[in-house]
């Protein structure tokens, strides 16, 4: 009995369209598109079958084809250059990147489809009816009809009752029966089981098949792990494994994700010398210059990678991978005028022409270099094109020529702009509010301002902040103190205004009330204290003599190892001499009890510990969503709170405020404590002494970090583990009269305290949340801004309160993996 592949679609798939229907792309003009059903019906393996056979290698597409696919209109084909609004959470306001939290609008290819000729080993394995022994034949139908009805602990127990009798022929029969319908997870279970085993023998035909079914099913994270499994034993992955694994990375919403897809796609072409599809380096290329500008800076080496290899192997470049380098090229902090003059030409070569988005990457480029004349010249083209003028293209004119000293004629086009398109939008008016305060025009400024604030738009701190840093540098203390009211009245918080504030206050002498701002910003979360601040109010208490408070924000700063400026070093160097006291200097690292109780509470909710290989130094990986308001705001106190024990590298420069999303800590044998609870062998584990640790505080951390608020007013706490570590965490809670009830999805379990049990852990936790956050995560029956649908389909209303049937020693992922 053999078993093959359906048969393959013998066009190339290439393209999708933004309604999600595919457009069916081959030589015939009057072809019609594929439904998204039929398309999955034809790429999925018929189940009465039983032999699997590689796909048939070809090769690329003719020129002819290639000219056709370019000659088909695209649904979007042109960069979309719209106003994006920072987050009110954000500190980063450096308006010279003013539109790089845009995405360039990339046409979207569908390498998921594009499966057809990759290279794949056969994999066969015997029938049943080959078999000579009987009961053999019996307990394998046994096994192949009882195994994929289980969980995943029920089905390793059930293998394990076969080890005497199974091996790896047999195992193999049944891996390949749980593929044939479509029970690929059991097929995975059933790998993993005959890998423990001493008779098991690499078969890099069945690795690959079953890499390749996780892969597309978008479970990179399996497919993953039999692709390093493969590398492991010597071998090369096939062609069809790296393109599922990248594919399969580019479909998952997670952080990270990108940089795997761009690592496994450089391993395909440099280890394992394949020559991806066309449609494989188009998505790719899409995913890069679909993230924000900002975040898209540092792929531009991989895009160009990915365009040197278009252009190496003789494929057709599409007119959207030229928009999109010179868009990305655009981005970059020192703008490279000769590669983008070299891209412009080779468009021009390809009959190509420049259309609204390369001309509006062009103007960006020119405003970060202050280059009016080829402004003016990219302005007329636009004008010229009749396509509607896009009000990045005037904020970009506006910024050229401020950075050529005419802030006036930036004020002139911002009202141009208002006639033109009838009012101007929130980036527009932070840039012209920017460039006339620099150009210290108080009575303009001011006027912008009313305007800017009468229209609502929001954010409206960027704005704030310059002009408090205008009125600073003009020495109108009183007018600082005047905006930072009104600041305070309508944005949430930020520690850069309070530090213009702070500065303000300690240059005119007032040390009181600068000495409770400070004490304001260290108390509160959301804001915190840095290196910025502290040297602020210790050159105040220094100069006033007062030697006291100046010892206690020197004794903090040594603490969280703040850079202490020179000057103000020689003068504790002096102080502390004469009263015949040593200068404190950083002493050994140790965690605070705050600190240990806010580090027990995030690695609940989720936080890495890696160490090095012999285990006596650990490393604490801090990584947050940008997707998620509550983590955007508690990374800065996190930030803070450990900013003593962070790497060198994770530490922004004097120049910014902002706080990455990802940062670690240094390499230490201080966290061997937590390293050997939470990760043993690199595994999370729920510690067995987790009951002395669940304080109100660990409960807020975690809630803050590893929580979520449903509609009703729930609140859901998420944790992986141990069936018996999360049983044990439940009974400390009812001890502490906190009812709770269990679910389990994967690995996954999720702690639900419903109705008014919701009411007492928000009592209890309440002290410890961020002042910002109690807002957002208050049980009040409110809809939360923080939930997600992670957790929409946990249902706590049905069933018994526990869903936790698997073994302990489930390793399952979450479902989306």
């Amino acid at each position: 009995m053999v078993l093959s592949r359906a048969p393959e679609l013998s066009p190339s798939i290439l393209t999708l369209t933004h309604s999600s229907s595919f457009t069916f792309i081959s030589s015939n003009p009057n072809s019609t598109p594929f439904s998204p059903l039929s398309l999955f019906r034809s790429l999925t393996l018929s189940p009465t079958r039983h032999r699997f056979s590689g796909p048939i290698s070809s090769s690329p597409l003719s020129a002819v084809q290639f000219r056709r696919v370019r000659a088909l209109p695209a649904s979007s084909t042109f960069v979309e250059h719209l106003p994006g609004e920072p987050s009110q959470a954000e500190e980063n306001w450096d308006l010279s990147n003013v539109a790089q939290s845009e995405a360039f609008d990339f046409e979207r290819c569908l390498a998921s489809a594009d499966l057809k000729h990759l290279g794949s080993p056969k994999l066969e394995v015997r029938e049943l009816d080959e078999l000579p022994e009987q009961w053999r034949r019996s307990k394998l139908a046994w096994l192949c009809k009882e195994l994929p009805s289980h969980k995943s602990g029920t089905l390793i127990r059930i293998l394990n009752a076969q080890k005497k009798w199974m091996r790896q022929e047999d195992a193999t029969y049944v891996a390949v029966h749980c593929m044939r319908i479509r029970e690929n997870e059991a097929g995975f279970r059933v790998y993993k089981w005959m890998m423990q085993h001493h008779w098991y023998r690499f078969d890099f035909a069945l690795a690959t098949k079953l890499a390749d079914y996780m892969g597309k099913e978008r479970k990179y994270s399996k497919c993953r792990e039999i692709f390093d499994d493969i590398i492991n034993q010597g071998r090369v992955p096939s062609e069809s494994t790296f393109h599922i694994l990248v594919v399969a990375y580019l479909s998952a919403p997670g952080q990270g994700c990108l940089e795997e897809a761009c690592s496994i796609y450089n391993r395909m072409i440099q280890l394992g010398g394949y020559q991806p599809r066309l449609s494989l380096h188009n998505s790719l290329f899409k995913a890069i210059v679909s993230k924000p500008g900002s975040s898209a800076k540092p792929y531009l080496k991989q895009a160009e990678f990915i365009f040197h290899n278009l252009l190496t192997t003789g494929l057709e470049v599409h007119k959207d991978v030229y928009s999109g380098l010179i868009w990305l090229h655009s981005c970059q902090d020192t703008i490279d005028k000769e590669r983008m003059a070299s891209l412009r030409k080779e468009m021009e070569q390809a009959g190509i022409e420049e259309g609204k988005e390369v001309l509006v990457s062009i103007l960006r480029a020119c405003s970060k270099q202050g280059d009016v004349e080829e402004a003016e010249n990219t302005w007329l083209r636009l004008l010229r094109l009749n396509v509607g003028l896009p009000s990045q293209a005037f904020v970009y004119k506006m910024e050229v020529y401020a950075k050529a000293g005419e802030p006036k004629k930036s004020l002139e086009i911002f009202r141009e702009m208002q006639g033109h398109l009838g009012s101007a939008n929130v980036m527009a008016y932070h840039k012209v509010i920017e460039i006339v305060c620099k150009a210290q025009e108080v009575e303009l400024a001011e006027s912008l301002m009313a305007d800017f604030i009468n229209t609502g738009l929001k954010p409206s701190m960027p704005a704030y902040i310059d002009l408090m840093n205008m009125y600073f540098n003009l020495s109108l203390h009183d007018k600082v103190e005047s905006a930072f009211s009104q600041c305070l009245e309508i944005c949430r918080p930020s520690r850069t205004i309070f530090c213009i504030y702070l500065d303000s206050l300690v240059k005119v002498g007032h040390l009181d009330k600068a000495g409770e701002i400070f004490d304001l910003m260290q108390s509160n979360g959301a804001i915190g204290v840095n290196a910025r601040s502290c040297n602020t109010i210790l050159s105040g208490y220094l100069s006033a003599g007062d030697d006291f408070k100046a010892e206690k924000v020197y004794a903090l700063m040594c603490q969280k190892k703040y850079d202490v400026d020179p000057l103000l070093m020689e003068k504790i160097d002096s102080f502390l001499s004469l009263r015949r006291k040593s200068v404190k200097r950083p002493i050994s690292m140790k965690l605070s009890k705050d600190q240990r109780e806010i580090l027990v509470g995030l690695l609940l909710g989720g936080l890495q510990i890696e160490s090095d290989e012999d285990r006596k130094n650990h490393m604490i990986r801090f990584e947050f969503s940008e997707n998620s308001i509550t983590h955007s705001l508690l990374r800065r106190h996190i930030y803070d709170q450990f900013h003593e024990w962070l790497h060198p590298s994770c530490k922004p420069s004097e120049n910014t405020e902002y706080i990455p999303y990802k940062f670690s800590t240094i390499s230490h044998s201080y966290f061997g404590f937590y390293a050997d609870q939470f990760w043993p062998d690199g595994r999370r584990m729920i510690p067995k002494l987790i009951h002395r640790w669940l304080s109100p505080c660990v409960l807020a951390y975690w809630y803050m970090f590893g929580g979520y608020r449903t509609a009703s007013g729930d609140i859901l706490l998420k944790i992986k583990g141990s069936e018996e570590g999360v049983k044990k965490i439940v009974r400390t809670l009812k001890a502490g009269s906190l009812d709770c009830k269990v679910k389990r999805k994967g690995r996954v379990f999720w702690i639900g305290f419903l109705g008014s049990n919701s009411t007492l852990f928000w009592k209890l936790t309440e002290p410890y949340i961020l002042d910002d956050l109690k807002c957002l995560l208050k049980s009040d029956g409110e809809i939360s801004e923080n939930g997600t649908v992670e957790n929409e389909n946990i249902n706590f209303a049905s069933g018994s309160d526990t869903d936790v049937n698997a073994s302990d020693n489930s390793d399952d992922d979450d479902d989306s993996n």
